[in-house]
C-alpha cells in the first residue's frame, strides 16, 4: 500500500509548487493582497503576473481583477475569458483524468491544495459579473446580457455539484471505515448564518436587471429587480426601479402593493436625466488558518489528531468619504456584502472539508504504520511523521481580490456637465435629458477606478 500511495503522491506533486506543499494560498497571495488593499494596482498587476498558486480559474480571474481595477481592459477581459474557459473545462468533465485522480488521491497525503480549484457560487457570479462590466466597458450591450444570463445558470449547477460533493464524501469515509465527530466540529465553527443575503448576489441581480431595462426587455429586468428587492429590501435604488418597471409593464396588482410599502417613485422631470452610482468599496477578507483536534475512529479506537481547516478570522472595517456631486453628497444603499456570500459559502464547504480530512488522517495514519513497521531504527516513521506536519496546510484559496461591500446610489440632475468628487478626486459627468448614466466606481485605500456609460433613453 505504501508504495502504491507513495508512487501517487510524488505523481501528484509534479503538478504542486513547493509553495502549496509547505505553505497555503493566503500566505503566498499575501504581497498582492496587500497591494490591492492599498490601492496599488500596478504593484499587485506585477506580483500576479507570473503567479499559478491558484490554478487557471483562480490565478486567471485574481488577473482579471486587478487589471479591471488598474483600467487595462483588454488585459482584464483576455483573463477572465481564460478562467471562464477553464472553468467550462471543469464543469463538463464528466470523469476524473487520470491526473486529477492522481491528485485525489496524492491530497490524501499531503492536502487539499493539490486539488484542482473548483470556485464558490458567488464567485462564478463575480467572475460573469466581471466579464459582463468589461462587455458594457467596450459598449457591447448583448455581450453583457449573455454574461448575466450565464452567471444565473452557473450558480444553479454549482450549487447541485456541491450537494453532489458531500453525498461522496461521506460514502467514502463509510466505505474506508472512517468516523470523524463532524457535529463536535461544526458546533464550534463559525458560521454566516442561513440570510438570502449570503447566499445571493444583489449586485448581479441589479446589474442584470439594468441591463436589461437598457436593453428594453422589462420582463427579465422586473424579474431581476424583484429577486434583487427580496435580497435587499431596503435599498432605494432597486425600489425606485422596481417601482418604475413594474408601471411600465402596467403591473397594476403589484404596482399597488409596491406603492403602498415604499410610496410613489421620485419622477426624472423634463430636462432631467438620471445617474446610477455603482460603489464597490475595500477588499473581501483573505482566508486564515485555524487548528484543532479532530477525534478519529478506526478498528474500535479514537484518535486524536491535529488538523487545519481555513476560516475567516475577522472582516477589516474599510471606510470610504461618501461621493459628492456638485454640491450634495449621495446617499448610498448597501447592494452587496462580498464577505458575508464567502464566509457562508466557506461554512457550507466545511462539512465535506472536514469528512477529507478525517480521510487524510487516516491515510497519513497508514504511511506512518508501515513505515515504523519496516524500520526498526525508527526514521522512516520519524520523516513520515515530519513530511504530515509540514505538508498538513488548510485550503484558503478563494477570489481574495474582490470588493469587500458594494453601494448603490442614484440621483436626478438637469442635463450638462456636473461636477463629481470621489476620494477628493473631480470627475465631470454628461448628464443628457431624459437618459440614463452607469457611473462604475472602485475604491481601494487612496486608489479609484471609474468609469461611466449611457444607458439609453428613460421609459
Amino acid at each position: 500500500m505504501i508504495v502504491f500511495v507513495s508512487t501517487l503522491v510524488l505523481s501528484a506533486c509534479a503538478n504542486l509548487s513547493a509553495g502549496g506543499l509547505f505553505s497555503h494560498y493566503s500566505a503566498q497571495n499575501r504581497d498582492a493582497y496587500k497591494d490591492v488593499m492599498a490601492g496599488d494596482y500596478q504593484d499587485a498587476v506585477s506580483e500576479l503576473k507570473d503567479s499559478d498558486v491558484g490554478g487557471p480559474i483562480l490565478s486567471n480571474m485574481e488577473r482579471g481583477r486587478v487589471s479591471f481595477l488598474a483600467a487595462s481592459y483588454p488585459e482584464s477581459f483576455s483573463f477572465f475569458q481564460l478562467s471562464d474557459t477553464a472553468v467550462n473545462v471543469l464543469e463538463q468533465r464528466a470523469t476524473l483524468s487520470v491526473s486529477e485522480t492522481a491528485n485525489q488521491v496524492g491530497s490524501l497525503a499531503t492536502n487539499d491544495n493539490l486539488t484542482t480549484y473548483e470556485p464558490a457560487d458567488y464567485e462564478l457570479g463575480y467572475l460573469h459579473l466581471y466579464l459582463g462590466l468589461n462587455y458594457l466597458q467596450q459598449n457591447d450591450l448583448q455581450g453583457a446580457l449573455v454574461e448575466v444570463r450565464r452567471a444565473n445558470q452557473v450558480q444553479e449547477k454549482a450549487k447541485k455539484r456541491r450537494e453532489k460533493e458531500l453525498q461522496e464524501a461521506q460514502s467514502n469515509m463509510k466505505y474506508n471505515g472512517v468516523q470523524p465527530n463532524v457535529g463536535s466540529i461544526l458546533s464550534n465553527y463559525p458560521d454566516a448564518g442561513k440570510t438570502l443575503q449570503a447566499v445571493q448576489n444583489a449586485y448581479l441581480l441589479y446589474l442584470s436587471a439594468t441591463l436589461y431595462e437598457a436593453g428594453n426587455q422589462l420582463n427579465d429586468a422586473y424579474i431581476d429587480y424583484k429577486r434583487a428587492l427580496a435580497v435587499y429590501p431596503d435599498n432605494r435604488q432597486i425600489i425606485e426601479s422596481t417601482l418604475r418597471v413594474a408601471k411600465a409593464l402596467g403591473m397594476r396588482q403589484d404596482l399597488a402593493s409596491l406603492t403602498k410599502q415604499y410610496g410613489q417613485p421620485d419622477e426624472v422631470l423634463k430636462g432631467q436625466g438620471q445617474v446610477i452610482f455603482i460603489d464597490e468599496q475595500g477588499v473581501v477578507a483573505a482566508r486564515d488558518s485555524w487548528r484543532l483536534d479532530l477525534p478519529l475512529w478506526r478498528s474500535g479506537q479514537v484518535r486524536f489528531y491535529s488538523v487545519t481547516l481555513p476560516y475567516y478570522k475577522s472582516f477589516a472595517k474599510q471606510s470610504f468619504p461618501s461621493i459628492q456631486i456638485d454640491q450634495g453628497t449621495l446617499q448610498p444603499s448597501l447592494l452587496a456584502d462580498t464577505n458575508l456570500m464567502a464566509q457562508n459559502d466557506l461554512s457550507e464547504r466545511i462539512p465535506t472539508m472536514v469528512l477529507k480530512q478525517g480521510l487524510r488522517l487516516y491515510t497519513k495514519d497508514q504511511l506512518r504504520h508501515e513505515a515504523q513497521k519496516n524500520d526498526d531504527s525508527g526514521i522512516a516513521n520519524l520523516l513520515v511523521s515530519i513530511w504530515n506536519i509540514a505538508t498538513e496546510q488548510p485550503d484558503t484559496r478563494s477570489w481574495q481580490t474582490l470588493p469587500g461591500k458594494v453601494y448603490s446610489s442614484s440621483v436626478n440632475l438637469p442635463a450638462g456637465d456636473h461636477s463629481v468628487t470621489i476620494n477628493g478626486e473631480a470627475y465631470t459627468l454628461p448628464v443628457r435629458e431624459n437618459r440614463r448614466m452607469l457611473v462604475w466606481v472602485s475604491r481601494q485605500g487612496n486608489s479609484v477606478t471609474m468609469w461611466h456609460k449611457q444607458l439609453g433613453e428613460i421609459k
